[in-house]
């Protein structure tokens, strides 16, 4: 955890879990670093948010910046008011979870010319090759330029997070590890990590390189 930048940006397509990685990377970042942040910057509303974990960063001492719209009924496009948090304190350790595709990578734009101004990010792409729009390397890469486009801050990595839910097992993360070294060669970026549930991690620990494992994210 200590090779990451102050800033990682967590980006990928509708259903790639990048939320849910996002959630384990703060709570991972919480054990090295004092002060940790995370910013849900997606204003689609969406069925699966940061602040579903809300008593988890509360427990650990994580602030959570997100809209006061998350979790109701209200699908209003607001972002939250205290975002700009994110590049004025720089004594925050963040994590950011960007829209889910292109448009909600839009939302990035008001603080993206700070972002690339102090220069202390990683801007991740969280791929996932189940879903159905990116089941190739190629349909991904072509995913992965349209949300770059849209916020303006170029992909440094790339994030393995290819899983069935709770019907993945070693097979899924296996097979998928092709996959994602394809799309990084495509995307001339680095494969950063690939995740795992934790309850795989055991069997799969050696096999894998920069192996993360993930505790699925609780819903209330």
């Amino acid at each position: 955890m200590k090779e990451f930048k102050r800033i990682t940006l967590l980006c990928g397509h509708y259903g790639s879990g990048k939320t849910n990685v996002a959630v384990n990377l703060a709570l991972e970042l919480r054990k090295t670093f004092d002060r940790v942040a995370v910013a849900d910057l997606d204003i689609v509303n969406p069925y699966f948010r940061t602040k579903d974990s809300r008593e988890d960063f509360e427990a650990a001492d994580i602030r959570l910046i997100c809209s006061e719209y998350a979790n109701t009924n209200v699908d209003i496009p607001a972002l939250p008011p205290d975002m700009y948090t994110v590049t004025d304190d720089r004594s925050l350790q963040v994590v950011i979870d960007v829209g889910g595709d292109d448009r909600g990578a839009l939302a990035l734009g008001r603080i993206a010319p700070a972002i690339l101004e102090e220069g202390n990010y990683e801007m991740l792409a969280v791929i996932n090759s189940a879903r159905p729009l990116t089941r190739t390397p190629a349909d991904t890469v072509e995913v992965l330029r349209e949300i770059e486009g849209a916020c303006k801050i170029p992909f440094t990595g790339l994030v393995n997070n290819t899983n069935l839910g709770r019907e993945t097992d070693e097979s899924v993360i296996l097979n998928s590890v092709p996959y994602a070294q394809a799309v990084a060669e495509l995307m001339q970026i680095p494969l950063v990590m690939t995740t795992v549930p934790q309850w795989l991690y055991d069997g799969l620990k050696g096999k894998i390189d920069r192996l993360f494992p993930l505790t699925l994210q609780k819903k209330y």
